[in-house]
């Protein structure tokens, strides 16, 4: 099959597919920030984050050959790095509630953040205190771009769950940081 995408770095991901190692330490210095980031939004601890990020770029190299350009490569690992995090979180047995198929007229969903004063840590740390399941649709959606479509898809659970959790994550996100009055969240 011909690949669709074409990546800047794409004579390293061939010399990765040919199993060099100084390759794979060259792809890894390009994508492990992001991937490291993209793990702890899901799984909201700096250790967890660093060996699901270790443990998914060994699983990319030993896959690697089965990359075929349909999308970025960044991507493709992404998507590694996003199962890895979820697979770390059911294993510790983090349960996604199953909500009601229906939504209310009051769930209706506007992702549109209104900042007011900036405070990234603030903003973190409340991020962190909400429950794993919250964090989770929360970070897919707002972070990762994910589609509630491609959530349910990701997480097993329905369209409108995926909704409904995002609803109430951003309402208790809302809650933790409004004595602050840090932003609001529509």
């Amino acid at each position: 099959m011909e690949s669709l995408y074409k990546n800047i770095h794409q004579d390293v991901i061939d010399r990765c597919k040919a199993e060099e190692r100084d390759a794979q330490f060259q792809l890894y210095k390009l994508y492990y920030k992001s991937m490291y980031n993209t793990s702890l939004r899901i799984v909201g601890n700096e250790a967890e984050a660093e060996d699901i990020m270790q443990e998914a770029f060994l699983n990319a190299f030993r896959k690697i050959k089965t990359y075929s350009g349909q999308v970025s490569f960044g991507a493709w690992l992404k998507r590694i790095v996003v199962n890895r995090s979820l697979d770390h979180l059911k294993k510790r047995k983090v349960q996604l509630e199953e909500l009601d198929e229906r939504i209310t007229g009051e769930m209706v969903e506007n992702p549109l953040m209104e900042i007011k004063e900036v405070d990234v840590q603030k903003i973190k740390q409340a991020i962190f205190q909400l429950p794993d399941g919250y964090r989770v649709v929360l970070s897919l959606y707002l972070l990762e771009g994910y589609d509630h479509d491609e959530i349910s898809e990701i997480l097993n659970i329905s369209s409108s769950s995926s909704r409904s959790q995002l609803l109430r994550a951003k309402r208790k996100l809302r809650d933790y940081i409004k004595k602050d009055e840090v932003f609001s969240i529509n």
